[in-house]
């Protein structure tokens, strides 16, 4: 099973929209992928699914993260660095079977001009800690606002070029 995480729990997000605009690429290459957004989370997380607690909220999502074999993290940066809701969510998912020996691609976005470089190395410090391995191949996605179309696709030569090769990359990983 392969899952894409859309690494916010914000409302609307670009980081979203590239999710989905990753899960249709990779069908139409013939691997399908579920996403798993962020906003899905339980409102209480931190309170109810946290320090050896599960609530039946977040059951359905752990089984999700348990079967997943493959995932790809498509990150925004939050204050130079990943959201402290991703690594909440990591933080509430059961250890070792969640990420152990498991595979990630991660997918770095900002609406800045550095795709969030920083963060994907903080949270590659994190999967390395879990024993996630990670895709070597990482791509960063600057000004992400202007990267898309009004239909949520992908169209600048360049970035075309390396997400393709990611995703490639992803699938024979």
């Amino acid at each position: 099973m392969v899952t894409i995480i859309s690494s916010t729990n914000r409302p609307g997000s670009s980081t979203l929209k590239l999710s989905q605009y990753y899960q249709k690429r990779l069908k139409e290459k013939g691997l399908d992928a579920g996403i798993l957004s962020l906003t899905e989370l339980p409102a209480n997380l931190i309170e109810s699914d946290l320090y050896g607690k599960r609530s039946a909220a977040f059951e359905p999502i752990q089984q999700i993260v348990t079967q997943t074999q493959k995932f790809l993290f498509v990150i925004p940066e939050y204050n130079g660095s990943f959201p402290g809701v991703l690594k909440t969510f990591i933080d509430a998912c059961s250890f070792p079977e969640s990420f152990y020996e498991k595979k990630a691609a991660l997918v770095g976005l900002s609406s800045g001009k550095y795709g969030n470089i920083r963060g994907l190395d903080h949270f590659t410090g994190v999967c390395h800690y879990l024993h996630l391995n990670v895709m070597p191949l990482k791509i960063h996605i600057a000004s992400v606002r202007k990267e898309l179309d009004e239909h949520c696709n992908l169209f600048e030569k360049d970035t075309l070029k390396f997400t393709d090769e990611q995703i490639e990359k992803f699938i024979a990983f």
